[in-house]
C-alpha cells in the first residue's frame, strides 16, 4: 500500500491536481472573504489540511523507501553470490587451461595449479559460508 502511494502521491500528476486544488481553494475563499464567509485569509483550515496530508504521506513515503533499501539489499547479495560463482568457475576454467596446456607441451606446470587450486579453495569456502549466511 506505501508503495502504491508513493507511485501516486510521488508523481506530477498528482502535484499538477494538487496544485489546481490549491488554486481553486484560495480562488473560492479569496472571493468569499468579500461575503465574509469559509475560510478568510490567512487560509487556517487550507493550512491545517495540507499539514494533515504531509503528517500522513511522510511516514508512509518513508516506508516505502525503507521497503525499496531492502529490495536493493537483497539484490546486492544475489549479484556478489553470482559474482563470486562466476570467479570460481572462470578459476576452474583457468586451471582447466593450465593442465591442457601442460599436456600439449609435456611439462607440468604445477606452481601454476597449486596457486590455482588454493584460490578455488578459497572460493568455495567463502561460498559456503555465504550460503550459510543466506540460510
Amino acid at each position: 500500500m506505501a508503495d502504491a502511494l508513493t507511485k501516486i502521491a510521488g508523481s506530477w500528476g498528482f502535484i499538477i491536481g494538487f496544485a489546481i486544488v490549491l488554486v481553486v481553494w484560495i480562488s473560492v475563499n479569496s472571493y468569499a472573504l468579500i461575503a465574509g464567509i469559509w475560510d478568510p485569509y490567512p487560509f487556517i483550515l487550507l493550512n491545517l489540511v495540507l499539514s494533515c496530508l504531509a503528517a500522513i504521506q511522510a511516514p508512509i513515503i518513508l516506508m516505502s523507501q525503507n521497503r525499496e533499501h531492502e529490495r536493493d539489499v537483497t539484490k546486492a547479495e544475489r549479484d556478489y553470490y553470482i559474482n563470486r560463482k562466476a570467479e570460481r568457475e572462470i578459476k576452474i576454467l583457468q586451471k582447466d587451461i593450465i593442465d591442457l596446456k601442460s599436456i600439449i607441451i609435456k611439462q607440468p606446470l604445477k606452481e601454476e595449479t597449486d596457486s590455482i587450486n588454493e584460490e578455488i579453495k578459497k572460493i568455495e569456502k567463502e561460498m559456503e559460508n555465504f550460503k550459510e549466511k543466506l540460510g
